[in-house]
């Protein structure tokens, strides 16, 4: 891992010269912008029961099936389509370091656009006072971004790892991010599930609830179990990840 860092680097700044980069940080904040106003204005109309900052981060499966994409869909595609990605790997450097570095990349600005919406409590607070603010699911909020968005920009890259088209890994990346945060939901309340053959996959179903992990963190229980879940995806991933880039690389 000795050229781990040096890659780091220059994929951030690759990423920091991309106009996808800068498309997705507006859109993000124009979104969540969006989000946190219509929220004070419901809290200015009738008092709620849950604090801003629990609201807030229910909506963050919304910016993050398109801002995952846009970060991350020209990790391998794009390289791979320009054929420089096999020049990079003639070079003293392990598929590994170079999956482990795009990731790491793409991960430090997910967080940095998450980080930026700390701008939003920290208006509100000026305004409105520490009223609003409760420091438990402000923080339990963002603990939860930061583990959840492990896997979920590991499933960006090896989207990305799996296609030469920018627009497919984009699209699959998507479709993923969905399956994982939506389609799971959904299946917990089918009426097959709750067969007595199907109890095995009922409990791992259970056990892969994107939003009730959000409610525990929130509520300030970090269950080890959530985050065993979070970091053992994101290793899997990232080991299909660096498989899925050398076959490419194999089949040419």
């Amino acid at each position: 891992m000795r050229h781990y860092f040096t890659i780091l680097n220059h994929e951030t700044r690759m990423l920091l010269v991309n106009p996808g980069t800068y498309i997705a940080a507006v859109l993000f904040l124009a979104v969540m912008g969006f989000f946190f106003t219509g929220m004070l204005e419901g809290y200015g109309g009738a008092g709620q029961e849950q604090s801003p900052a629990t609201i807030f981060f229910r909506f963050f499966f919304i910016p993050v099936f398109f801002m995952v994409p846009l970060l991350t869909m020209k990790c391998f595609a794009e390289e791979r389509r320009l054929g420089t990605l096999e020049t990079l790997l003639t070079t003293p450097v392990t598929t590994t370091e170079v999956v482990l570095a795009k990731f790491g990349s793409a991960y430090i600005l997910y967080l940095a656009l998450w980080a930026s919406t700390g701008g939003f409590f920290y208006v509100l607070y000026r305004f409105a006072g520490d009223r609003f603010i409760d420091p438990g699911p402000l923080v339990g909020g963002y603990l939860f971004i930061a583990i959840s968005g492990l896997l979920f920009v590991a499933i960006g890259v090896f989207a990305s790892s799996l296609s030469r088209n920018v627009a497919v890994a984009a699209i699959l990346s998507f479709t993923l991010l969905f399956g994982l945060i939506v389609g799971l939901n959904f299946l917990e309340t089918m009426a097959v599930i709750d067969l007595e053959f199907m109890r095995p996959v009922k409990a791992a179903v259970g056990y892969a609830q994107v939003f009730e992990h959000l409610d525990d963190f929130s509520r300030g229980v970090v269950d080890t179990r959530q985050v065993i879940f979070y970091l053992s995806g994101t290793i899997l991933t990232l080991i299909f990840s660096i498989l899925g880039v050398e076959a490419k690389l194999l089949q040419g």
